[in-house]
């Protein structure tokens, strides 16, 4: 059975996107919401053809996927305010699939350099269309397995990549390597249910942060593990 195919109603335009956005408690400049909304746009006609995500139409992908985007923009800038990140990171965002947190992130936190990892080659290509349609600046694709990306970071990040522990692990690969030859890990963010992990941190890292949002459908968290134990 063939696709309905969208019609333009269907799809978002940016006083629509910033209508919705305001009444999730987020104000959105022209910039955000006409970025937000080609986004959502895009995602939608894609996801009519190829399964990237669950929600079907854009206003739940707005509300149960990208919004999640904009507490994140806000968390990352606090912690570069607080010192714990620099003003101009590189950032490795594992598992990016279709672009959550990804592209709308950067529509709210430009800072630095920003790498979407990707091994599977559809969602890949449809990732180059968003940072081209988008223009989004210091953003590239990487097609390819984590362990293939050869990069130094700052901070990595994990939505449903794989076990927080795992990832703790896989992130601290991508440290920073210091004069004396040691390497300092990146700081990392994972998106959880939870309010807290459970257990031990592996080697290398500690947690130094919770911070809880409200989404749709409940509350979600961030944990920010800190590098503060890794040797060097």
């Amino acid at each position: 059975m063939g696709h309905t195919p969208l019609m333009r109603d269907d799809l978002p335009d940016a006083a629509r996107t910033a209508e919705l956005a305001r009444s999730l408690g987020r104000e959105l400049d022209s910039g955000q919401a006409g970025g937000l909304a080609a986004y959502l746009g895009l995602l939608q006609t894609w996801n009519a053809r190829t399964n990237l995500v669950g929600p079907r139409r854009w206003p739940e992908m707005l509300t149960e996927l990208a919004a999640d985007s904009w507490w994140l923009a806000d968390l990352l800038a606090d912690l570069q305010a607080s010192g714990a990140l620099p003003a101009d990171p590189v950032s490795l965002d594992f598992g990016a699939g279709a672009g959550i947190p990804g592209i709308p992130l950067r529509l709210f936190w430009g800072a630095g350099r920003y790498v979407l990892v990707e091994p599977r080659a559809k969602r890949a290509g449809f990732l180059r269309q968003c940072t081209a349609m988008l223009r989004l600046k210091e953003t590239e694709v990487f097609e390819g397995r984590a362990e293939a990306l050869r990069r130094e970071a700052d901070l990595c990040l994990s939505r449903a990549f794989m076990p927080w522990r795992d990832f703790l692990e896989l992130a601290a690969g991508y440290g920073r390597k210091g004069a004396e030859g040691g390497a300092r890990a990146p700081l990392a963010v994972v998106f959880a249910n939870d309010p807290e992990p459970g257990g031990d941190s592996p080697a290398g890292y500690g947690p130094a942060l919770v911070r809880e949002y409200h989404r749709t459908g409940g509350t979600g968290y961030f944990w920010v593990f800190s590098p503060s134990m890794a040797s060097s």
